[in-house]
């Protein structure tokens, strides 16, 4: 087996969705939970991680394209599956097929939807049995849905379908994971509009079904957009905002999450290099004293980002080792000091070890953050659950 593994800390998980679960109770229940398991479970693998967020008690699952939802189904998965991004009409038979939930943003949509569906034979003659769907609603992301004040016309649009039914309402929220005093105006604007689109479609007489609203940041300090169900995503995956504190939950305690990957792997070579010898391509790092440097085989190639180059660390018996030069595809080199205690074939911590040193830690310093990185870790390096 390849030195280079994901560990996936599939307790984490399910604590993390536990905890999730305790935070938001009111009135001795929480709301419904869907857990986000697209782009491959955010890097952590979708089957293991939706069988997982099942058990700890999720009640429905997210995927962004038809390929994920369909890949769930053919693992023998049978929870709801909603499919977050637009669908287009040559993916919607295989939608149909793997009886997979869209939002509706538009009347278009709608109306190509309930097509393949009567073509695709899903459906039946009670209002029970057509297929479900979900009104997505733009308040203020400007990405998919349609306008607050469409929300009633397409509602009952979807109703007058003969093959599909509104069975749950939706927005997505764009800074709820700030705490700056505009970005909060922002989201309480977005709650308002959101309530206030929800209400028309109720008046209208039209059951809007499941609503919900709340991301990772809703989820952990915004009561007021949990609604029906919530849909946190880092947050389940171990990264809560750092400048969020959560709301006191029901339970009595701070909501806690623990990173689910640690990327590890091990010293495969060591190297004394004299003072003055420049390492890896485009010389960008030269010893300044005499060195031992350890080789381990993880680079660009696997996700480890190319960015970080002479900008950081890794973990070797407890103690952090700067990696020096570019770092390469496959390797990258690791400054151990003139006289190591580092032995050959030790265990290397990349990230994931603990809470200082983690996914977030890492996508500091690449300027990005804790999802790309978890992402951007690649098919060749194994997954250990």
């Amino acid at each position: 087996m390849r030195a280079t593994q994901t560990i996936i800390h599939i307790g984490n998980f399910k604590n993390n969705i536990r905890a999730v679960l305790a935070h938001t109770k009111r009135d001795g229940k929480p709301p419904l939970l869907c857990v986000p398991v697209k782009a491959d479970a955010y890097g952590h693998g979708a089957v293991p991680l939706s069988n997982a967020a099942l058990e700890a008690g999720a009640s429905y699952l997210a995927v962004a394209a038809v390929g994920e939802g369909t890949e769930l189904r053919a693992a023998g998965i049978t929870a709801p599956v909603l499919l977050l991004s637009q669908i287009t009409p040559e993916e919607m038979p295989d939608a149909v097929a793997a009886n997979l939930t869209p939002f509706i943003g538009d009347a278009e949509t709608a109306a190509l939807f309930a097509e393949a569906v009567s073509k695709h034979g899903h459906g039946g003659v009670s209002a029970a049995d057509l297929y479900p769907v979900h009104l997505k609603i733009d308040t203020g992301m400007g990405r998919l849905g349609c306008l607050p004040k469409e929300a009633a016309e397409l509602a009952a649009f979807i109703k007058e379908q003969k093959t599909i039914r509104l069975c749950g309402t939706a927005t997505h929220l764009a800074v709820s994971d700030s705490a700056d005093e505009n970005d909060v105006a922002y989201t309480n604007k977005q709650i308002e509009n959101f309530r206030a689109a929800v209400a028309a479609i109720k008046d209208a007489g039209i059951d809007p079904g499941i609503v919900h609203a709340a991301n990772t940041g809703a989820t952990v300090a915004r009561p007021d957009a949990w609604f029906d169900m919530v849909r946190p995503g880092i947050l389940l995956y171990g990264y809560a905002p750092e400048n969020l504190p959560p709301v006191a939950c029901a339970a009595g305690a701070p909501l806690t999450v623990q990173p689910v990957m640690e990327l590890v792997t091990k010293i495969v070579a060591l190297k004394k290099i004299p003072k003055g010898t420049s390492v890896s391509y485009g010389r960008t790092w030269t010893a300044p004293s005499d060195t031992t440097v350890g080789i381990i085989p993880i680079g660009y190639g696997d996700g480890l980002p190319r960015i970080l180059s002479g900008n950081f660390f890794v973990v070797v018996d407890g103690a952090r080792y700067p990696v020096v030069g570019r770092i390469c595809m496959d390797q990258c080199m690791v400054d151990l000091g003139a006289a190591p205690r580092v032995k050959r074939w030790a265990d290397v911590t990349v990230f994931g070890g603990s809470l200082s040193h983690n996914a977030a830690t890492i996508a500091k310093q690449a300027g990005t953050i804790p999802y790309e990185i978890t992402c951007g870790i690649n098919k060749r390096v194994i997954r250990v659950y």
